[in-house]
């Protein structure tokens, strides 16, 4: 995969992890292994993987211009070390609290996808009627919170942990249909 060239809002991720002494699995002698770190997009929830310099000063949690590093790759989920998988669902989760207007306008602004099948549906415990009660509510009134989401959509119970479930889902799973989230990448496989 080639490195990231382009700059951007679209450029800012959340740090997973950071291993100053690269990868367990990496077999090379010590002194030859490059500092690395994963981090997750903000915007489309890419992931990635970011050489470091000796002298990076950067912790997981920190959020960060990926233009200011020299080589940056996509990778998927089965490529994170585990140190980034356990902090992969804080990360999503505080993403979605930190944008939640973003993520409230996903209920005010989803669309049917096919005739017998919504955006909407795609979200895990979201059923015809529970998506019918939300299309109706958002006619009267677009959603200002999560808050007002759930306080006006009965039935509907944690609607940022819903949305949060779906984001995880879409980037531990490589085969799913419909994204509504995390986009991938129109590359070819290798590096």
């Amino acid at each position: 995969m080639s490195s990231t060239e382009s700059g951007g809002d679209d450029m800012v991720a959340a740090v997973l992890d950071v291993l100053p002494h690269g990868r367990s699995d990496d077999d090379r002698p010590q002194h030859q292994k490059e500092p690395l770190a994963y981090a997750l997009g903000i915007e489309e929830f890419y992931i990635y993987e970011l050489t470091l310099s000796d002298d990076a000063d950067i912790a997981f949690g920190d959020r960060i211009d990926l233009t200011e590093f020299g080589r940056v790759r996509e990778r998927e989920f089965d490529d994170l070390p585990s140190g980034a998988r356990s902090e992969l669902e804080y990360a999503v989760e505080e993403i979605v609290e930190a944008d939640q207007q973003r993520f409230v306008d996903f209920y005010n602004d989803a669309q049917p996808i096919t005739l017998r099948l919504h955006q909407l549906n795609l979200l895990p415990g979201i059923g015809k009627k529970l998506r019918n009660t939300i299309l109706d509510e958002r006619k009267r009134k677009p959603f200002e919170s999560f808050e007002d989401l759930e306080d006006r959509v009965s039935g509907l119970h944690n609607p940022k942990e819903v949305l949060i479930e779906r984001i995880l889902e879409e980037l531990r799973e490589d085969d799913l249909k419909y994204r509504l989230f995390v986009r991938r990448s129109e590359q070819g496989e290798g590096e």
